[in-house]
């Protein structure tokens, strides 16, 4: 485990394809946030879902990050070494009356809004059934100041009971980023806003593991011509590694940091010391998107 006795940033991507701009600029914001205050900026391959993921995206990823000079700190922490730890909080989980089995149907969920309405948790699943767990969450208020967003107030009854572990045996984002953000000392996640409003059900469950607590600050989704999300899933073009300057100074532009002309002219490394030493987390917008 790394000490979180000083800041201790993270950037965990999925291998499921290369880094677009939308990636670059969580781990742009998160690797800045950390090196202004003199801390940590590790990364972690979420490879969670091997249906989903692209053979060498992992190299991929971090070759893109090395010619942008986002330098991380340590090992990477692969998530498919880390099963035997999951299944131990499942376990745990479960022994203490917090996790359940259900066996619901999509088609059932996708009739209730995809909300769901606790139904096993009084309706236990006939033994030997194909059944998800989760997590039971109460009708409780988590509150939290988002260093971007503002002051946010999120029901954990609102969304339902969330999945930690799959019916098809994968384990649960909501499980894993919890359990390794704790293992790993994270202090302070910066990441797309799109995951805000599953932050209270993270930060229950890591008050139910005895994780300390964590600062969030979330970063408006980069948004592309078609008005959806830059992702890999909505094809969102690659990085081109041979620009890191100017896709560094797009991104930093795109953060409101207002970098002075000519820095895309410079190395990567000489906008990242410009960036750390202007880093100003206050001038990001705090509203859900903008548009590349």
């Amino acid at each position: 485990m790394i000490a979180a006795d000083r800041c201790t940033g993270r950037f965990a991507p999925s291998p499921s394809g290369p880094l677009h701009f939308g990636s670059l600029l969580a781990a742009l914001a998160s690797f800045v946030d950390a090196r202004a205050r003199s801390g940590r900026w590790l990364v972690r391959m979420e490879d969670l879902d091997p249906p989903r993921e692209m053979p060498g995206a992992d190299s991929l990823i971090l070759a893109t990050l090395e010619k942008h000079a986002l330098h991380w700190d340590g090992a990477v922490l692969y998530q498919h070494s880390r099963h035997a730890r999951y299944r131990e909080i499942l376990a745990d989980l479960s022994a203490r009356g917090l996790a359940y089995c259900c066996a619901c149907s999509r088609a059932r969920l996708a009739t209730l809004g995809h909300v769901y309405d606790g139904h096993c948790r009084t309706h236990s699943p006939p033994a030997g059934q194909t059944c998800a767990l989760r997590l039971q969450l109460p009708d409780q208020v988590v509150q939290f100041e988002d260093r971007i967003q503002g002051w946010q107030q999120q029901n954990l009854a609102k969304g339902g009971d969330c999945i930690i572990h799959r019916k098809d045996g994968l384990f649960a984002y909501q499980l894993a980023v919890v359990v390794d953000d704790a293992a790993q000392g994270v202090t302070d996640i910066v990441r797309g806003s799109d995951i805000l409003e599953s932050t209270g059900q993270q930060i229950y469950l890591g008050g139910l593991l005895g994780a300390g607590k964590q600062q969030y600050a979330h970063i408006p989704v980069v948004l592309g011509a078609d008005g959806l999300k830059l992702s890999k899933q909505n094809h969102a073009p690659a990085l081109d590694d041979t620009r890191p300057s100017p896709n560094l100074c797009r991104a930093l532009e795109t953060l409101r940091q207002n970098p002075p002309g000519g820095l895309d002219n410079e190395t990567p490394e000489t906008v990242l010391k410009w960036a750390v030493t202007h880093w100003d987390i206050t001038a990001i917008p705090g509203v859900n998107s903008v548009t590349a």
